[in-house]
């Protein structure tokens, strides 16, 4: 019966340990992004990198060293080429396995499923993207300042092409509207 007993507060205590890092909260900040290629007729427009932003929120589920992550984002990423923007808006969904490395560092990883709500380039008409949803990839690393406050900088890529046609002043054309960008993201943990 002892035995059963110090069993049992062992697994509490060690459960109680393993969950002191779960929680849920906010986070938001700047994404430095490009999408891909514009291609009209013979001629291809590589996107300037400019700066969007991104609010959204956070799970964590805390297993000691390694912990799950999932997130839901609004995410406004903008995109030049040669004077003509492009802007595109979209859900993504992160799902990230983060490791803690020393003190408060941590890496992660994961897959990210986007879905397109809008996208709108300056001057032509723009038909809808090919796929509404995609799935590219996180990864990165972050710093928590304390018990509530995180920073992380993180890369995005998607998978595959994703590209819708328009209709400009020099005939036709279509964009790549796959995100390849650097995101800066502060959280509070609720």
């Amino acid at each position: 019966m002892k035995k059963a007993l110090l069993i049992i507060c062992l697994l509490a205590g060690f459960t109680s340990f393993a969950q002191s890092g779960s929680g849920f909260g906010f986070k938001g900040g700047f994404n430095f992004n490009s999408n891909g290629d514009v291609i009209e007729d013979t001629k291809n427009i590589s996107g300037g990198t400019n700066i969007g932003f991104h609010l959204g929120a956070f799970g964590k589920v805390d297993f000691g060293t390694l912990y799950f992550r999932p997130e839901l984002v609004y995410t406004k990423t903008n995109s030049d080429y040669d004077g003509d923007k492009f802007e595109m808006s979209k859900l993504d969904a992160p799902l990230l396995v983060g490791i803690n490395i020393v003190g408060p560092v941590h890496f992660f990883a994961g897959p990210s499923l986007q879905f397109i709500l809008d996208t709108d380039l300056e001057g032509v008409t723009l038909n809808d993207v090919e796929n509404d949803f995609t799935v590219g990839l996180n990864m990165g690393v972050g710093v928590n300042l304390g018990e509530r406050l995180g920073v992380d900088l993180r890369y995005e890529r998607g998978f595959s092409d994703n590209e819708a046609e328009f209709v400009g002043l020099s005939g036709t054309g279509r964009i790549d509207t796959r995100p390849s960008q650097l995101i800066l993201s502060l959280s509070v943990k609720l």
